[in-house]
């Protein structure tokens, strides 16, 4: 069998950029940096107005001044702050139509079962999922008052997998997004409110190359089960991201958007 070399990831200047989103106004929490960056970036070239909310303060508005938008300084895990930020959008834009819940955690004392202690379980739990929990409770009330709305929270394919390089409240709190996104979606359909979970694969963002510099027998043993070769680029999934939020997925909803390059559906990969 002859090797085969993996297909590089596409440069963000080759893709034809659509303008599906004009006039829409976005939050991205998570905006300052990773897949949250890449997506104010896509969503802000295809015109909606994005607000980038993050709890870097430096992070978040260098980002929102980059794309053209509006920064909030917000902790993803207090009610209030979060209902600031889903009514400052409100203000600003006129309208929330698409909220993507991104913002999240992959500390390392969150290990294994038996090495993961209650604090770090509930840390992540909170940053994770109770943050979606209160992103979504915040963005509804504004998506049913106007008839549409398209909502995206960030879980990921170790919802869908089991792994032995185990991260057990990442992986509870990604299983919890996944089947309350699941419910919204069925729940808010009729009112024209679409909720969907992204599921990314591995993707080369600073969280992951700090994780995988600790560890870079952790890295080696995750890549060879990727049938493509490599770990996704935030702008790959940014550009998911895109399509979940436009008309062009106007079918699309409660479901697990996977983008893992394969993964999920590998038994064997290529030598």
């Amino acid at each position: 069998m002859t090797a085969q070399t993996p297909e590089p990831a596409r440069d963000a200047t080759d893709a034809v950029v659509c303008r599906r989103l004009v006039g829409r106004g976005a939050v991205v929490t998570g905006a300052g940096s990773g897949i949250g960056l890449a997506t104010a970036r896509r969503l802000a070239s295809e015109g909606a107005h994005v607000v980038c909310a993050d709890i870097d303060e430096q992070a978040g508005k260098a980002a929102a001044d980059e794309v053209g938008g509006t920064f909030v300084r917000v902790d993803v895990t207090d009610p209030e702050q979060v209902e600031a930020l889903f009514e400052t959008a409100h203000r600003i834009c006129g309208s929330v139509d698409i909220a993507f819940n991104n913002a999240g955690i992959s500390p390392p004392d969150d290990d294994s079962i038996l090495d993961t202690g209650l604090e770090a379980w509930r840390r992540v739990q909170e940053v994770n999922l109770t943050s979606v929990y209160l992103c979504c409770k915040a963005a509804i009330p504004y998506m049913r008052r106007q008839g549409r709305g398209s909502i995206i929270n960030t879980a990921s394919f170790v919802a869908i997998m089991g792994a032995a390089t185990s991260q057990i409240s990442y992986t509870a709190s990604k299983g919890g997004v996944l089947a309350m996104s699941r419910e919204l979606g069925v729940q808010f359909a009729r009112e024209g409110i679409r909720v969907n979970a992204l599921c990314p694969g591995p993707v080369n963002t600073p969280l992951l190359q700090e994780l995988f510099a600790k560890d870079p027998e952790r890295a080696a043993r995750r890549l060879v089960h990727i049938p493509v070769g490599r770990f996704a680029e935030a702008e790959e999934v940014a550009a998911a991201v895109a399509f979940l939020a436009s008309d062009d997925s106007s079918f699309v909803n409660a479901t697990d958007f996977v983008v893992d390059g394969g993964i999920s559906g590998a038994y064997v990969t290529p030598l």
